[in-house]
């Protein structure tokens, strides 16, 4: 069948430079390159500090000051400073755009780490690619939850047979298949063209976004 839909991630799939911009911010705090990883995968409040961000227990300003202190820097617009450097990733940008003009429903689907004080889709510029935003922190439940999926669909008003869904973490993809969703999994590892254009070869729309950058 035919797919009408497009549901994309937000981190890894329409942003690149991340780790760039985390290493740098690392390096202007005078802390270890891995310090900002480290806080919000292995140490344990770090960690329990972000799954509340994901969800919204906790606003950006809250996490700012909680998260600072573990680190032992500024909290002033922590997460905008370690995120200044991040960009758009152009061919992901330009298939979304590709997608809505042919007619599909285009949505985000995000595991938010806050809106205020640093809007981080604002700063990388991609809240009009979208018909649909499905943003954990309004939402109160995140990937891989599987409540969050059905929500997407709903808003999309589409069935999971009718999309294809694009992660660049693998746990969020098996609740999309339980929905029949055509999961892609961007590998942060592998040249990003690659992935675009396997998506764009699934939704039927090889034109331009072929050569745009990955």
């Amino acid at each position: 069948m035919a797919y009408r839909g497009l549901i994309l991630d937000f981190v890894g799939v329409l942003t690149e430079g991340v780790r760039e911009s985390i290493t740098a911010w690392a390096a202007a705090e005078g802390l270890p390159a891995d310090a900002w990883g480290l806080m919000l995968d292995r140490h344990p409040e770090g960690r329990a500090l972000y799954r509340e961000l994901e969800r919204g227990a906790l606003s950006q300003r809250e996490w700012n000051a909680a998260t600072a202190r573990l680190l032992g820097v500024a909290p002033e617009n922590l997460m905008g400073r370690a995120w200044a450097g991040v960009r758009a990733a152009a061919g992901m940008v330009a298939l979304a755009r590709e997608a809505r003009e042919a007619g599909l429903t285009v949505a985000m689907l995000s595991n938010s780490f806050g809106l205020d004080p640093y809007d981080p889709y604002g700063h990388v510029g991609v809240w009009d690619l979208f018909d649909v935003a499905v943003i954990s922190e309004r939402e109160g439940i995140a990937k891989p939850d599987p409540a969050i999926y059905q929500r997407v669909l709903e808003r999309m008003e589409l069935t999971g047979a009718e999309c294809v869904f694009v992660d660049d973490a693998q746990v969020n993809l098996p609740p999309a298949h339980a929905y029949d969703i055509t999961t892609v999994h961007a590998d942060p590892n592998a040249d990003r063209a690659v992935t675009v254009a396997r998506v764009a070869a699934l939704l039927g729309l090889p034109r331009r976004v072929a050569a745009q950058p990955g």
